[in-house]
């Protein structure tokens, strides 16, 4: 027997569950003089019940020396003996009969490599033996090439998880918790693959879905199956520990095949196919742009783009107009070359069909009349509807940004007109255009799928090679928009206006024709429609194509 000091005498055994055979060191160890003989060496005690502090750490009990732990069930854990006994999990047990640690075996290549050992009070582990040649916890139990396999995140619930099956399918854990599924699974992964499906059942936690995730990417495509715990349950021993056999079976077979986010499996989403939302699309003003379109939806980006002094400003007044007087949605404009008042003046000037931005226009109204209305269109029924961007001055392209942010959000405008493009371009402090235009393109994109806002953004022509250019009316298409193909790429729907302002006939002069250029929604492209402008009104009124006479070659000439 251990020269050691000695703590207490005649103690009862643990193991052997004699009484008055046991006797405690001082250093944390026993000597049962029942069952030891001579050449042992003492076992580990529970040292809760030692009086005296251990003058020093008792060395980890080497892989083999196992003859201390004993087969039992794990009863808080409701796990039977048959199922500790087939893992080869063995139990540490106090002088009162307690279980105070649980020994998991690990293998490598079938050859006993390391032990785990798990303190119940505490719950830490210990390791002994060679830990970084062992492979998943259960591993040298099963032949690789079945039906199923599942791999769970503890020991404990791999013992649970085959319990809960009736003993049939094969269970393995991770050796190092959820963080180290990866590496883990990788090191044994011909093991793994080996099966037809992989069923992941990892503690349903942020981490533990996080970590399902990253282990099923790397899973041959179509094997990995992800479980999905019923809710009330953390794992597979709480589920066992609930007696929710038929639960966590059902939860088995209701396991989807992992696919990465982004690609979904369309049989699934008949009810999602049918229970569609609805997209609601707007008129435009102008019937022919309505037959190209079908109209205008939120969720979508329309750019509208033409040669410099060819109406822009007027279609875009005439659409906030329309959206103003013909929806009950909230309307937000940001016209970054203009003062807010001159934004207000020129959406007035729709309903006054009269230009009230100029100043002599504005004198033949009354302060009456001017206010009947402002209340038309600002106050009354559409108070709190229009919401338009005041730069004072200041135009850093992050400032814009929030501001638009929160016009969609804060203000819940479902429809921004963006006047445009180019000067957001010039606000951010990038040499490159393209690369410029490409950064604020793909964060309107961004916005408009985040929000689902409806964005009208206005966008400049680049100049084109020969004797015309767009102020002579030349048709226009998608290799014109300036500085970026990710104008035309990104956006929903793409408008160009063509005129021919240094015409001598002025109705040719005042005209405007419309084409569409893409249209994702319908595919419907060409020249929709054509606007004449009035010079009196500051109004776009619509000229029907069948008013038109064309050449040869499909390109109309004049009214």
């Amino acid at each position: 027997m251990p020269s050691s000091g000695v703590a207490k005498t005649h103690q009862s055994c643990p193991i052997c569950k004699h009484k008055k055979c046991l006797t405690v060191f001082s250093n944390g160890t026993a000597w049962c003089h029942s069952h030891n003989v001579e050449g042992d060496k003492p076992f580990r005690y529970n040292e809760e019940l030692i009086n005296h502090k251990p003058e020093y750490t008792t060395p980890p009990i080497p892989t083999g020396d196992n003859s201390k732990y004993v087969f039992g069930s794990i009863t808080d854990r409701n796990i039977s003996e048959e199922t500790a006994r087939k893992y080869g999990v063995k139990l540490l047990y106090d002088q009162q009969g307690n279980i105070i640690e649980h020994m998991y075996p690990y293998y490598s290549e079938n050859t006993l490599t390391a032990s785990k050992i798990r303190t119940v009070a505490t719950k830490n582990f210990r390791w002994t033996g060679t830990q970084g040649e062992v492979g998943l916890f259960g591993e040298n139990l099963f032949k690789s090439g079945g039906k199923y396999l599942m791999i769970v995140e503890g020991e404990l619930d791999a013992l649970s998880a085959h319990q809960l099956t009736g003993n049939k399918w094969p269970v393995v854990s991770i050796p190092s918790g959820a963080n180290s599924a990866v590496k883990s699974v990788k090191e044994s992964l011909e093991f793994v693959e080996g099966f037809e499906f992989v069923v992941i059942c990892f503690d349903k936690d942020k981490s533990g879905k996080e970590a399902s995730k990253q282990l099923a990417r790397i899973i041959k495509p179509g094997k990995a199956k992800i479980m999905n715990l019923p809710n009330g349950f953390k794992d597979a021993n709480d589920m066992l520990k609930a007696n929710a056999h038929k639960q966590f079976l059902q939860s088995f077979w209701d396991a989807k095949v992992y696919t990465p986010s982004g690609v979904i499996n369309i049989s699934e989403l008949r009810k999602k196919f049918h229970n569609r939302e609805y997209k609601e699309s707007i008129p435009y003003p102008w019937e022919g742009l309505n037959k190209k379109l079908l109209g205008m939806r939120q969720s979508e980006m329309v750019v509208l783009t033409g040669g410099t002094g060819l109406g822009k400003s007027s279609v875009t007044r005439e659409l906030e107009h329309h959206l103003i007087m013909n929806t009950t949605d909230n309307v937000g404009v940001i016209a970054l070359e203009e003062d807010w008042r001159r934004t207000v003046d020129g959406i007035l000037s729709i309903e006054a069909n009269a230009r009230l931005y100029i100043d002599q226009e504005r004198e033949k109204f009354s302060t009456e009349e001017l206010d009947r209305l402002f209340n038309t269109l600002y106050d009354g029924a559409n108070k709190d509807r229009v919401w338009v961007h005041a730069h004072f001055g200041t135009n850093s392209i992050e400032e814009i940004f929030s501001k638009l942010r929160y016009m969609i959000i804060g203000c819940d405008c479902k429809w921004v007109v963006i006047d445009h493009l180019h000067m957001l371009v010039s606000a951010v402090h990038e040499r490159d255009e393209r690369r410029a235009i490409d950064d604020i393109m793909t964060r309107l994109r961004s916005i408009v799928e985040e929000t689902g806002a409806g964005i009208i953004l206005v966008s400049h022509l680049r100049r084109v090679d020969g004797n015309k250019g767009h102020e002579n009316g030349i048709e226009v298409n998608l290799s014109h928009l300036r500085g970026s193909n990710s104008i035309g790429q990104l956006s929903d729907c793409v408008i160009s206006l063509e005129r021919d302002q240094q015409s001598d006939d002025p109705d040719e002069a005042n005209t405007t024709r419309v084409r569409v250029l893409k249209s994702r929604y319908t595919g419907n492209v060409g020249l929709a429609t054509s606007l004449l402008y009035d010079q009196d009104t500051g109004r776009l009124s619509e000229v029907p194509l069948h008013e038109y006479e064309f050449n040869n070659d499909g390109n109309e000439l004049s009214i």
